[in-house]
């Protein structure tokens, strides 16, 4: 088999493959047996058709399409590997030459990773905010737990910013009652800025008994958006009362017996917030400040994918909030031109990233073992909530595996830049990111993964392993393996002319 390889762009190339027509013997071979099953005639059984006989009734050219598209995707595969390129997801595959007992030949073109190294990183300077837990965000906190022991009694007046009204909503368009804008004993905290716009205008000074109609768009239902005559009639008024910050609420909101124990310990767990806040910036400016220091080109279809999917993840966002673009847009003080543009941005970043990343774990030559694929697998079956060994299940059936030892491989390379940066805070204190991530390490707080029995740890352990089990050494090939039906499926076509 010969390949060359076109550059047509930094981030797209083109092959050329010849392949000797012998080579396509196996595939011819089971091409045949695979149309002897299908075929039917006459003195013959299911698979026993030979092969002179196949031709005549279904026609060579009918086989060697057959042949083509199972060789396709192993030749390609090949032709990857031996030119050692980074390939992006799936090729454009066009049948150039199909000459009998002669010769095949095929292009295929494909976005690639640009070729490029990652600069020396040692010593880069990261500024995070300070770390001081000050007596007014205690205080914040406490108040926050005691909201949540709060109790509401009613009031015998109008409603007023800050209470809490229960309420009934109906709506009218021309004349017509909308049944899926109404509702009954909704509570509703006065000023709270609600989703109907001028809510909160028509049940201030309302008192128990009282109603009041306004117009507004509705925000739900089959006809959001639509102008609406909304009526809204006060149930009751009630009053939030706190509790008091004393012993006794102490006592009642968590295990310590006082109230300066139950402070104490707020300001150790927010110390331990704003640390673990502090890392993750760190990590975020980490990468920026070295992605500032790398100019790549990026392929126009990789970073029109992740626009795709951030458009689509906040057309999700929006109808689970009951929301349109236009109110999200008005919300942020933002035109559409300035969104989109925003969008664009954040996605050609989060590409680049991505390579740098990508790249810097190839340098570096890190790599990722089952016991880091379990931790991972553990830790996000619990921000789920669901089983880990369900999960680890779930990600080997639907070869998921490769993508989550990528996403392990960008966060270790991310952590690896993190440990060689300069981290100050704003104050100008420099700050030693080992000692935070030792001193988080063994606080009150344990990693999940370390939190999973080890028994259950190592069956995802041995899923992962399983799975990976083709070929540990180039995990690339599984990758491969998850696109060869998309391939075959992207030349079945074409061959459909040129056989």
């Amino acid at each position: 088999m010969k390949t060359d390889v076109e550059e047509l762009t930094p981030t797209r190339v083109k092959l050329t493959v010849e392949v000797p027509f012998d080579e396509l013997k196996p595939n011819l071979d089971k091409a045949y047996q695979e149309i002897s099953r299908q075929v039917r005639i006459k003195g013959f059984r299911p698979g026993k058709v030979p092969a002179r006989l196949i031709d005549q009734y279904v026609g060579r050219g009918a086989v060697l399409q057959e042949a083509v598209n199972d060789a396709l995707p192993e030749l390609y595969g090949r032709a990857v590997e031996e030119k050692e390129i980074f390939v992006l997801g799936q090729p454009d595959v066009e049948v150039t030459e199909l000459d009998d007992n002669e010769k095949f030949a095929f292009t295929a073109e494909v976005d690639i990773r640009p070729k490029f190294e990652v600069p020396d990183y040692d010593g880069l300077e990261v500024v995070v905010e300070d770390g001081e837990v000050t007596d007014e965000k205690v205080a914040e906190t406490l108040d926050n737990l005691r909201e949540r022991f709060a109790s509401l009694t009613t009031v015998e007046r109008a409603a007023e910013a800050g209470d809490f009204a229960t309420i009934d909503i109906t709506a009218e368009i021309d004349g017509e009652a909308v049944e899926d804008a109404a509702t009954t004993g909704f509570s509703y905290e006065v000023g709270s800025q609600g989703a109907i716009e001028g809510l909160d205008e028509a049940v201030t000074g309302l008192s128990a008994g009282e109603s009041k109609t306004f117009s507004s768009k509705l925000v739900g239902g089959e006809r959001a958006g639509e102008d609406a005559e909304i009526t809204v009639t006060v149930q009751s008024v009630k009053v939030k009362d706190l509790p008091e910050a004393d012993d006794e609420f102490a006592q009642l909101a968590s295990e310590f017996d006082t109230i300066d124990e139950l402070r104490d310990d707020i300001r150790t767990r927010l110390g331990r917030q704003v640390k673990l806040q502090q890392l993750s910036d760190a990590r975020d400016k980490a990468l920026e400040a070295l992605l500032e220091k790398v100019e790549i080109p990026l392929p126009d279809a990789v970073v029109q994918q992740e626009i795709d999917r951030r458009y689509q993840q906040l057309e999700q966002q929006l109808q689970m909030a009951g929301m349109t673009k236009e109110d999200y847009l008005k919300d942020e003080e933002k035109s559409e031109e300035e969104f989109d543009q925003e969008v664009k941005d954040a996605a050609a970043l989060a590409v680049k990233g991505g390579f740098v990343l990508d790249q810097l774990a190839v340098q570096e030559e890190l790599g990722v073992e089952n016991e880091e694929l379990s931790e991972y697998v553990v830790t996000q079956a619990m921000q789920m909530g669901v089983a880990p060994q369900q999960l680890a299940q779930y990600l080997t059936e639907n070869n998921q595996l490769p993508a989550i030892v990528s996403e392990v491989l960008r966060s270790k390379a991310l952590n690896l830049i993190v440990e060689h940066v300069v981290l100050k805070t704003e104050s100008g204190e420099t700050l030693d990111v080992e000692a935070i991530q030792r001193e988080l390490n063994g606080g009150e707080t344990v990693e999940a993964a370390e939190e999973a029995p080890a028994d259950q740890a190592q069956e995802i352990a041995d899923a992962a392993a399983d799975a990976d089990a083709a070929d540990e050494a180039d995990r690339e090939q599984a990758e491969k393996a998850n696109a060869e039906a998309e391939e075959k499926a992207a030349a079945e076509e074409k061959t459909d002319k040129d056989a």
